[in-house]
C-alpha cells in the first residue's frame, strides 16, 4: 500500500510539474489523500433501513450490485449500541452512542461487521464509519465511568449540545484524557474491524486540534479517508446563523473532504426557481477563493438528515431531481449517493423507528451506474486534481454547460480497463492524450437548442444514450425540458 501511495504521489507531482498552471498545495495544507480516493464516489448506507432484517449480513448481499454501480467508498452510519435513556422513537437515533467500543446487536456482531468490510475490500471498495465524537447518550459507558469528561451547567448537570438534541449529552474536549480515549477508540475500529476512515459527525463542534492529532495517529495504522460533516463557510441547519462560528482549518491537516452544504442549498434553490442556474459560477468562484486547487468537498442531493427532515429529492428538486444528480456527479468535488436514491425512493425514511426502503427493482440503477462508472474511470473527473481543467461553456438561460479535462496516467482506470465503452472505441482510433467530459444540464421547463462550439474537437460518446457524435466548432446540442447530456471524449481529432 505504501509503495502504491508513493507511486501515485510521484505521478501526480510529475503531472503538476509538466503543467505550469498546476499549483502545489500551499502551507498549511498537508493532508495526503489515499490513492484509492482519487476516482471514488461515496455511498451512504443506512443499515437498519436497508433491508427487512436491517443487519450487516443482509446488507452484504448488496455489495456486488454497489460495486458494479461504481461505488468506491461505503459510508456506514453508526454501528454502536444506542442509548435507552431519553431515547427518541422506538429505536432511537444512531447518533446517540451508548458504548463506543461495542457493536449494536440489532445490526449483528463484530464478526458480521468484519466479514462485511472484508468482502467490500475484496470487491475493491473501501468502508468508512460514521463517528460521533461530540456527544453520547445520557446512559453511555463514558457518562457512567467518566462524568468529568462532560459539559455541565451551573447546577453540575449534563447538557445537550444543541437544544433540539435532548437524547444526547455534550462532551468536553478540554479534557486531555477524553481526547486520548477518543483517538485510541477510533484507531481500535480501524485495527479491529478494518475500517478505512471516518465520516465525522458535526466535526466543527469538536476542536480541530483533536482531529489533526487523531489523523496522525490513524495514519500510523494505514492510509485513511476522513470526511467532515461541516461546511466552513455555511452554518449547519441545526444552528442559527448567529450561533455559527466558522471553523476554517478542518481541511488543512485532518480531513480529506467536507460537506458542500452551500452547493446543496443552492441546487435546491435553483431547482425551485429561486435562483438562476448561473449562480453555480459564483459558488465555484467562492470555493476556489477559499480553498486552493486540490481541495475538494462532498456534493450531494440527499442524505439521512436531508431525506428525513428536509424531504426527498423529489419534494425539493421536483422534475430537476435527475438533472441535479448529474451535476453533483460531474462538478468538481466527490459525489455522494444516499441509500435508496437508485431506487427512485420517494418517501421520507423514519429516523427513530424501523422503516424500509422499497427497492422496486432499482429503476435508477442504470442512471447512477453510468454516472459513477464515468467518475471512476475518467481522469477528467478525478477528485482533488490540482492539474485538472474546468471550463464553463456559453449556454442559454436555464442551462448549465461545462467541460472538464484531466491527463491520463498509468494509475487511471480508464487506461487500464479495456472493457469500458470508451476504451473499446479508442481501439479503432487515436486515444485521447487528455481525458475530456462535457456536461449539459437543462433546469428549465422548455426545450433548449444551442451552439456548443468551444469544446475540444473530437469524437464523443453520450453516456446515457450511448450514441457517438462529433463535437467541435460547429456543434449544436438540444436538451429536453429538465434534460441532461454527458459526453465522454473517446477519440481525438486527427
Amino acid at each position: 500500500m505504501r509503495f502504491r501511495l508513493l507511486l501515485f504521489v510521484s505521478l501526480f507531482l510529475a503531472a503538476c510539474q509538466s503543467n505550469p498552471t498546476c499549483p502545489p498545495l500551499p502551507a498549511p495544507y498537508s493532508v495526503q489523500h489515499p490513492a484509492w480516493a482519487a476516482h471514488a464516489s461515496i455511498y451512504q448506507v443506512n443499515v437498519r433501513q436497508y433491508t427487512p432484517a436491517g443487519t450487516f449480513r443482509a446488507f452484504e448481499a448488496h455489495l456486488p450490485r454497489l460495486q458494479q454501480m461504481g461505488v468506491g467508498i461505503l459510508w456506514l452510519m453508526p454501528v454502536q449500541p444506542i442509548g435507552q435513556e431519553k431515547r427518541k422513537g422506538t429505536l432511537g437515533s444512531p447518533y446517540s452512542i451508548r458504548d463506543y467500543r461495542a457493536v449494536n446487536p440489532d445490526l449483528g456482531t463484530m464478526a458480521d461487521l468484519q466479514h462485511l468490510i472484508a468482502e467490500a475490500h475484496r470487491l475493491g471498495m473501501h468502508v468508512i464509519l460514521d463517528w460521533v465524537a461530540n456527544h453520547t447518550s445520557w446512559d453511555s459507558e463514558l457518562a457512567r465511568q467518566h462524568p468529568e469528561w462532560f459539559t455541565k451547567n451551573a447546577q453540575g448537570q449534563f447538557v445537550a449540545p444543541v437544544a433540539d438534541w435532548q437524547d444526547v449529552i455534550d462532551l468536553d474536549y478540554s479534557k486531555p484524557a477524553l481526547r486520548q480515549y477518543m483517538t485510541a477508540t477510533m484507531a481500535y475500529w480501524v485495527k479491529t474491524a478494518g475500517f478505512d476512515g471516518f465520516r465525522c459527525d458535526v466535526a466543527g463542534l469538536v476542536p480541530t486540534e483533536f482531529w489533526n492529532d487523531t489523523r496522525q495517529e490513524l495514519e500510523k495504522v494505514k492510509p485513511v479517508f476522513m470526511l467532515a460533516e461541516w461546511d466552513e463557510l455555511h452554518h449547519p441547519p441545526f444552528l442559527k446563523a448567529d450561533e455559527f462560528t466558522p471553523n476554517t482549518h478542518l481541511l488543512e491537516q485532518a480531513f480529506d473532504a467536507a460537506y458542500a452544504l452551500r452547493l446543496h442549498y443552492l441546487l435546491d434553490s435553483v431547482a425551485q426557481g429561486k435562483q438562476p442556474v448561473a449562480a453555480i459560477d459564483a459558488y465555484l468562484k467562492a470555493e476556489r477563493a477559499k480553498y486552493p486547487a486540490g481541495i475538494y468537498l462532498m456534493n450531494f442531493t440527499s442524505s439521512h438528515d436531508v431525506n428525513s427532515w428536509d424531504g426527498t429529492e423529489y419534494e425539493r428538486l421536483g422534475e430537476n431531481a435527475l438533472a441535479m444528480a448529474v451535476l453533483i456527479a460531474t462538478l468538481p468535488g466527490i459525489p455522494m449517493v444516499y441509500s435508496g436514491q437508485e431506487a427512485a425512493f420517494e418517501r421520507r425514511l423514519k429516523f427513530f423507528d424501523k422503516d424500509q426502503i422499497d427497492w422496486n427493482a432499482y429503476p435508477l440503477g442504470d442512471f447512477y451506474t453510468k454516472l459513477l462508472q464515468l467518475k471512476k474511470r475518467s481522469p477528467a473527473l478525478a477528485n482533488g486534481d490540482a492539474c485538472a481543467t474546468f471550463a464553463r461553456l456559453p449556454a442559454p438561460a436555464g442551462v448549465y454547460a461545462f467541460y472538464r479535462q484531466g491527463t491520463a496516467s498509468p494509475t487511471d482506470s480508464a487506461a487500464t480497463a479495456p472493457d469500458t465503452p470508451a476504451a473499446a472505441h479508442r481501439s479503432g482510433g487515436r486515444a485521447p492524450s487528455t481525458a475530456t467530459v462535457v456536461v449539459c444540464v437543462n433546469t428549465s421547463g422548455q426545450e433548449k437548442s444551442f451552439a456548443l462550439p468551444n469544446v475540444p474537437t473530437g469524437t464523443y460518446r453520450e453516456i446515457f444514450s450511448e450514441q457517438t457524435l462529433r463535437l467541435g466548432a460547429r456543434s449544436r446540442v438540444s436538451l429536453t425540458p429538465h434534460g441532461y447530456q454527458v459526453y465522454e471524449l473517446v477519440e481525438e481529432a486527427q
